[in-house]
């Protein structure tokens, strides 16, 4: 790839490892500035970060975790690639509408993906991506669910990822970020959040009498259970947070 020459489509077909040098030191600093930030805004724990450390295959994890701001894709994506993962969000076409943000979301590794389609362009990137070892984050509820009383629509599309990446789904879920900016307020304040990994789901273990769709639809069913377990086990253990 080539700094000057290279489109988005690149970035997005290609390994973060085949950025151009000045790509991945700028990444490299940004994202060290991120960390220095995280840590003091929001002191982030990330409990059994083991769970996706200690793996021994080649393969990446395909991410799913609930949404509430978007500091959480920060958090997510500095704190593992400080322990040396590399992540890639997916993220919705709509915002490769304006220019800057399509040139930014590129070349931080982030994919599209055209919602309510068959976007097979985009299964395609992501499960090349956790083939090269890169872990894709997706956010099943689509959107930044701000309040507890906001409709909530679970997206699928996931499961295909992992099982096209011959990849798990780790479940993951995060309390205290809706904190951070409530509704009305644009700046972010200081207060401590938390993250944790829950077990791996893969297509193995769904029960061996279903047919091929009905394993993927039941790892969909079973990684979003248990995001929310995690979730609301989070929520149990701070009182008042979301």
């Amino acid at each position: 790839m080539k700094f000057f020459s290279s489109t988005a489509e690149d970035y997005y077909d290609n390994g973060m490892r085949d950025y151009p040098v000045a790509v991945r030191a700028g990444y490299a600093v940004i994202l060290g500035i991120l960390y220095a930030f995280t840590k003091v805004m929001w002191r982030c724990s990330f409990d059994n970060i083991e769970k996706i450390l200690d793996r021994t295959d080649d393969t990446g994890c395909v991410i799913i975790s609930n949404h509430t701001s978007m500091a959480e894709v920060v958090a997510i994506v500095v704190l593992l690639w400080r322990r040396g993962r590399r992540v890639r969000p997916i993220f919705k076409s709509e915002f490769n509408k304006t220019g800057i943000v399509r040139w930014f979301f590129a070349r931080v590794g982030g994919i599209p993906v055209d919602r309510g389609t068959a976007d097979m362009k985009s299964l395609r990137r992501a499960s090349h991506a956790l083939g090269r070892g890169e872990d894709i984050l997706i956010f099943p509820e689509g959107t930044r669910i701000r309040t507890d009383d906001q409709p909530v629509e679970v997206h699928g599309g996931f499961a295909i990822i992992a099982q096209m990446g011959k990849a798990p789904v780790l479940p993951m879920a995060v309390c205290g970020f809706r904190d951070i900016t409530p509704n009305g307020h644009h700046l972010m304040r200081p207060l401590k959040c938390w993250m944790r990994f829950g077990e791996a789901v893969r297509t193995e273990d769904a029960p061996s009498e279903l047919k091929r769709r009905e394993k993927t639809q039941w790892v969909e069913d079973e990684a979003t259970r248990r995001m929310y377990a995690i979730r609301d086990e989070l929520r149990r253990e701070h009182p008042g947070r979301f």
